[in-house]
C-alpha cells in the first residue's frame, strides 16, 4: 500500500474504465496480487462492478456453467421421489411453476389424472377427499398455495403420515406449492422432496426460458407467421424488460410489481388471436391489452402506467417488423431473421450480455451504478453474516456510546416555537394564506420538537436507572446507537431517509428556515424542501392569487420558469428552490434538461418560479412533465387522489429531446436526498 500514491494515474484509469474489472493494475501491483486479492482492490476502487469481476473469478476458477442461469428439470427430482414422498415447490416471487408441471404431466401422459385445487378457506374436505381418490387411482394431485390454509395444515400432516407405500398405488404423486412460511409443518418439508424456481435474473435468463417452453409448431401456427414471431420477439423483450426495471429500484418502478409468466402468457395467446383475426395488425388493440390490462392491470401508480406504456411503445410497433430493426443503440439487441426455427433464436439468445446494460432499459449509464453498489453491499454483507462470531474485550458499552449521541443531540434540539407569538406576528388573514401555512408548519414540527425533548429525556433517566427502561426505549437506544431514526420520531415526522446524524442536521436547518421567516417575514424563495406539508404551501400560493383576483381556485393551474437569481418577492406565484434532479440534470446555460454526467447521480436543480395563471393550458411538445417527490424511494401510500403520498407536484420542464426519453430515463425531482 505504501506506493499506491506512485500510481495515481494507472489506478484512475481504473476508476473511470467501463470495465474496471477488466483492467490491469498498476506496476508491480498486476504481478503481486492473485486473482482474488485483486477484488479486494476492485471493492476498494469501484465497489459497482464487484459483483462482474467475482463473475469472471468464478469463471476462471469453476468455469462457464457456474455463472449461467439454470433451467429447472421435473424429470430429475420425479424419477428420485415416491408415492410416499410430497413433492414441494417453494415458491419465490414473480414465479409460477404450475405452468412447468402441467406441461411435464403432459409429457408423462398424466395430463387426464392430475387433479388441481387452490387451497383457501373451506377447501379442505374437498382437498382430502381429492387425496384419497388419487391415491387409490394413481393419479396426481396437485395443492396449490398450502400457505394460505394453515389451519388445514395438521390434516395435511396426518393424511401424508398415514400413507402406506404398500397399500398406496406407485403411481401415486402428491405435489405441493407454498411461500416460504412459518406455519408449514416441518415435518413434511423434513419428508419432501424440495425444489425452488426463482425468477430467471436479467433478460437473457428470460429470453431463454420462454423460447425453451415454445416449440417450432407454436411459431408457425399463426397465419401471419413472420408478424408474429417478430412481434413474438418484442413482446418476451418487453416482458423481460418489465421485469429487469424493477432492480434499477425507483429509477426503473416507483413499486417493484410482481410481473408473472402469466402475464407474458395470456398477452401471447392475445397476440396470435389478433393477428389470426384482423387482417391489418392493431397495434393500438395490442398496446391496450398489454399495457392497460394485463400488465397495467397489476399497476398501482399512475406515473408507473405512464412508463410503462412508454416502454411498450417500443415494442409493439411496425418499425419492429423490419428484419434489421434495433431495439438498443448498440444494435446487441435486435430483431432477427423470421425463417429461423427454436434453435436459430436460442441461438440468438445464448449470445446476449448476461449483465445487461441499462441501455436497452432506456436508463442512463449511471442507473447501474447504485444498483450495483447496493448488490455488491448485500453479497458482502451476507458474507460477513455467515463468518464465525467473535467478541473482542475492551472498548465502550452500548449505554456509554447512546449517553454521548444522546448528550450531543440534545445540545442541538432548540426549544419548541411560541405558537402564540407567531400567530400574534402572523395572524389569519384572508389575503394571505401564507400565515396559515407558517403557523400549521410551527405546530407539526412543534409536536416532533415535543416527542424528540421527552423521550431523549426518558433515555438518559433509564440508562441511569432511575425509570424502567421499557421496550420503546430499548427499541430507540438501538436505533440512536446503529445511527437510525428512531421508530417513535419518525412517526411524528416528515417523511426522510437520512441517517440519524444528517436528519438532526437537517432538521436544525428546517427549523432554521421557519425561523427566518418568523424573524424576516415572507422569504423572497422558500425552500420547499424544509416543509413539513408542501403541499397545503402550494394550495395557500393558488389561494393568494384566487383571492386577489376573485378567480375561482378550481380554474388556476402553475406556470412554470426557472431563474438564475432573485432579487424581490414576486407580485405572483413564488420562487422554490432545495430541489434535487434524479436521472438527468439542469443545464443552466441552455435552461433546459440535458443527459447526467458520468458518476453524477444527483445534480441541483435551478430556482423555479411558479405563476399561477387561470384556464391553462400545457404545453403540447418541447416539455418534459416531471414529477416531484418527499424521498428517493418516490413510493408511499396511495392516497384518494390517484398519485402517492410521497409526491408532491408535477413541473414542465424544457428539453429538446421527446418525453418519452425522460420517462424510460426514469427522471424525477426530489426534495431530499438519503444522506
Amino acid at each position: 500500500m505504501l506506493n499506491f500514491p506512485e500510481h495515481l494515474e494507472g489506478f484512475k484509469k481504473i476508476f473511470d474504465s467501463s470495465q474496471p474489472h477488466r483492467e490491469p493494475l498498476p506496476g508491480a501491483w498486476d504481478v503481486m496480487l492473485d486473482s482474488f486479492q485483486k477484488l479486494l482492490v476492485l471493492r476498494c476502487l469501484r465497489a459497482d462492478c464487484l459483483i462482474q469481476g467475482l463473475q469472471d473469478f468464478v469463471t476462471a476458477e469453476l468455469g462457464q456453467r457456474f455463472i449461467e442461469p439454470q433451467t429447472s428439470d421435473l424429470s430429475v427430482v420425479f424419477t428420485e421421489s415416491s408415492s410416499s414422498t410430497p413433492l414441494i415447490f417453494v415458491l419465490s416471487p414473480g414465479t409460477d411453476p404450475a405452468a412447468d408441471l402441467y406441461k411435464f404431466a403432459d409429457v408423462m401422459q398424466f395430463s387426464k389424472k392430475m387433479s388441481a385445487i387452490s387451497l383457501g378457506q373451506g377447501q379442505g374436505p374437498w382437498a382430502e377427499s381429492m387425496m384419497h381418490d388419487a391415491m387409490e387411482r394413481g393419479h396426481w394431485v396437485f395443492f396449490q398455495n398450502c400457505h394460505l390454509a394453515p389451519s388445514w395444515m395438521p390434516t395435511l400432516v396426518r393424511l401424508i403420515e398415514n400413507i402406506n407405500p404398500l397399500k398406496v398405488h406407485e403411481n401415486f404423486r402428491l405435489w405441493l406449492t407454498s411461500l416460504p412460511s412459518n406455519k408449514f409443518p416441518v415435518s413434511v418439508l423434513q419428508k419432501g422432496s424440495k425444489m425452488t424456481i426463482e425468477p430467471p435474473r436479467g433478460i437473457k435468463a428470460n429470453l431463454q426460458k420462454t423460447y425453451m417452453s415454445l416449440t417450432n409448431d407454436f411459431l408457425s401456427s399463426s397465419t401471419k407467421k413472420a408478424d408474429f414471431k417478430s412481434l413474438l420477439l418484442s413482446l418476451c423483450l418487453f416482458h423481460g424488460i418489465a421485469l429487469e426495471r424493477r432492480k434499477f429500484g425507483p429509477l426503473g418502478f416507483n413499486i417493484p410489481y410482481e410481473f408473472t409468466d402469466g402475464n407474458l402468457n395470456i398477452c401471447i395467446s392475445q397476440l396470435k388471436m389478433f393477428l389470426d383475426e384482423y387482417q391489418d395488425i392493431p397495434y393500438k388493440v395490442l398496446k391496450y391489452t398489454a399495457g392497460e390490462i394485463n400488465y397495467g392491470g397489476r399497476v398501482t401508480d399512475d406515473w408507473d402506467r405512464r412508463c410503462l406504456l412508454s416502454v411498450l411503445e417500443d415494442f409493439y410497433c411496425p418499425a419492429v417488423l423490419s428484419s434489421d430493426h434495433v431495439y438498443s443503440a448498440s444494435g446487441v439487441y435486435r430483431q432477427i431473421d423470421t425463417k429461423l426455427d427454436i434453435k436459430g433464436y436460442l441461438a440468438y439468445i445464448r449470445g446476449l450480455p448476461i449483465n445487461d446494460t441499462p441501455e436497452i432499459f432506456g436508463l442512463h449509464d449511471n442507473a447501474n451504478i447504485s444498483f450495483a453498489q447496493n448488490e455488491a453491499f448485500a453479497l458482502l454483507e451476507a458474507v460477513v453474516r455467515l463468518q464465525p462470531r467473535a467478541t473482542s474485550a475492551g472498548g465502550k458499552t452500548l449505554e456509554e456510546i447512546v449517553e454521548e449521541i444522546v448528550a450531543g443531540i440534545v445540545e442541538k434540539i432548540p426549544p419548541p416555537f411560541d405558537v402564540e407569538e407567531v400567530m400574534e406576528k402572523y395572524p389569519v388573514l384572508y389575503e394571505e394564506s401564507m400565515n396559515t401555512v407558517l403557523i400549521q408548519e410551527v405546530i407539526r414540527y412543534n409536536k416532533l420538537l415535543e416527542v424528540i425533548c421527552l423521550s431523549l429525556r426518558d433515555i438518559v433517566k433509564a440508562l441511569k436507572g432511575s425509570v424502567v427502561m421499557s421496550s420503546a426505549l430499548e427499541l430507540m437506544a438501538r436505533s440512536l446507537f446503529n445511527n437510525v431514526v428512531p421508530d417513535m420520531w419518525k412517526a411524528k415526522a416528515y417523511p426522510s431517509l437520512k441517517p440519524l446524524a444528517s436528519w438532526v442536521s437537517d432538521l436544525l436547518q428546517r427549523i432554521n428556515f421557519l425561523q427566518r421567516w418568523i424573524s424576516n417575514g415572507i422569504p423572497p424563495a422558500f425552500w420547499i424542501s424544509g416543509f413539513f406539508f408542501p403541499q397545503a404551501f402550494l394550495t395557500g400560493t393558488l389561494q393568494n392569487y384566487a383571492r386577489r383576483s376573485g378567480t375561482s381556485i378550481d380554474t388556476i393551474g402553475f406556470d412554470f420558469e426557472s431563474v438564475s437569481e432573485i432579487t424581490e418577492i414576486p407580485d405572483t406565484g413564488c420562487y422554490i428552490h432545495g430541489l434535487f434532479l434524479e436521472g438527468a440534470r439542469w443545464d443552466n446555460k441552455a435552461g433546459q434538461l440535458t443527459e447526467s454526467r458520468p458518476k453524477e447521480l444527483y445534480t441541483q436543480m435551478a430556482v423555479i418560479r411558479l405563476i399561477p395563471k387561470p384556464n391553462r393550458k400545457p404545453p403540447a411538445s418541447g416539455i418534459f412533465v416531471c414529477p416531484i417527490y418527499k424521498t428517493l424511494t418516490r413510493a408511499g401510500t396511495l392516497s384518494t387522489t390517484g398519485h402517492s403520498t410521497n409526491y408532491v407536484i408535477s413541473l414542465e420542464l424544457p428539453t429538446r429531446h421527446t418525453q418519452r426519453h425522460w420517462i424510460k430515463r426514469g427522471v424525477a425531482l426530489i426534495c431530499a436526498l438519503d444522506y
